[in-house]
């Protein structure tokens, strides 16, 4: 069984208005004071609002839906009785402009010295799925044929429509954020793991990145663990809508790794088409037509939200189907159409009772079974 891991960024926010509050260590040093939570579950993040959480390695989609389930509770109830509240969303919903505190770590405050104002609005959260693969020269191909498959699931995974208050007109405005770092977004085609590596050592020659973890690409080759590791997707409201897509995203790799041996072609879409494929699906979501993987030839099609997810189920069915996760990932998916995205349900949260419904909303999804 092809093993998996998630992490999960939070946003700790005052119940009443909804704006950021810098209480991570508080929230953090209350967790561990009670069961369930160790010191290696929950980290500080570049600001002192944010929280991230990681899953154990895990066989089953079950392990990580029980383990993201326990750490948002946990954190949740510790984050009450400190006073404040936390959310998971792809970006602040509210924020006013001001100066966010930076979190009291070397690393942090020299990304901070060398980003300035970029650093102290980084009020964006991601979910990032790590699968293990059996070498990093391995890695650097399943990197390659996931390229394709990067807009589909930053669509399904859209959960930011909201900044400062307001509706972005985006479904994923924390992927527009991003896209202002130095090295974001979509990865290139790799011949090799020499050519991944001397690629990243230039930029680190350059100083445009201060260590390799500054590689914000939608998938990269992880550097603390033998996996790959997909970053495409916001935060999701629900520990399930992240199950759903860590069960795809292990279905997109170990079906990458079966293509790989099998040495069938894939996809290679040119990286101004990928980017802006990502962007459309970043504005639509699911609401209107995306980019579908192309052929080898490079030729864009554009296609169904809905045809383009029914795609990506057909290539990893046996997949599913090998891992056990067929019926549990079917059926959340199909919640997701029935039910729309993270973003869908905040904008209808939004129309129905303003601000309120939509902190409301995040609130109580954070921790809904």
């Amino acid at each position: 069984m092809t093993t998996l891991g998630v992490e999960e960024e939070y946003l700790l926010v005052d119940p009443v208005s909804g704006l950021p509050v810098p209480e991570a260590e508080r929230v953090r040093a209350e967790a561990r004071l009670r069961p369930g939570l160790g010191s290696t579950d929950v980290q500080s993040e570049l600001l002192k609002a944010q929280l991230e959480v990681a899953t154990p390695v895990c066989t089953t989609l079950d392990e990580i839906g029980g383990h993201l389930s326990r750490m948002r509770h946990e954190l949740s109830a510790a984050a009450e009785r400190m006073g404040c509240r936390m959310i998971a969303s792809g970006a602040a919903p509210v924020y006013d402009g001001s100066m966010m505190a930076i979190s009291e770590h070397p690393r942090y405050l020299m990304i901070r010295e060398n980003a300035r104002r970029l650093a102290d609005v980084q009020l964006i959260h991601g979910m990032h799925v790590h699968v293990a693969v059996p070498d990093r020269e391995t890695g650097v191909q399943v990197v390659n044929r996931l390229r394709p498959w990067l807009p589909v699931l930053v669509a399904m995974g859209a959960n930011s429509p909201m900044w400062q208050g307001r509706d972005t007109g985006f479904a994923s405005w924390r992927t527009v954020h991003y896209a202002r770092w130095p090295v974001e977004g979509q990865p290139p085609v790799f011949a090799d793991l020499e050519e991944y590596e001397r690629r990243i050592d230039a930029l680190l020659a350059v100083g445009v990145i201060l260590d390799r973890g500054q590689v914000y690409w939608q998938v990269r080759l992880s550097e603390r663990f033998p996996t790959v590791e997909v970053r495409c997707p916001d935060v999701q409201l629900r520990a399930d809508d992240a199950v759903m897509l860590a069960g795809l995203v292990r279905g997109l790799v170990v079906t990458a790794l079966q293509q790989h041996r099998e040495k069938a072609p894939y996809a290679a879409p040119d990286p101004e088409l990928l980017r802006a494929a990502c962007w459309m699906a970043a504005r639509d979501g699911l609401e209107r037509d995306l980019f579908g993987p192309v052929g080898p030839a490079g030729t864009a099609r554009r296609i169904d939200a809905g045809d383009l997810v029914r795609e990506l189920l057909v290539h990893v069915t046996p997949v599913l189907d090998e891992m056990g996760d067929t019926a549990q990932v079917f059926a959340l998916v199909d919640r997701l159409i029935c039910q729309g995205t993270g973003a869908d349900r905040q904008r209808e949260a939004l129309a129905d009772n303003g601000l309120r419904g939509v902190l409301d909303l995040l609130m109580t999804d954070m921790v809904a079974t």
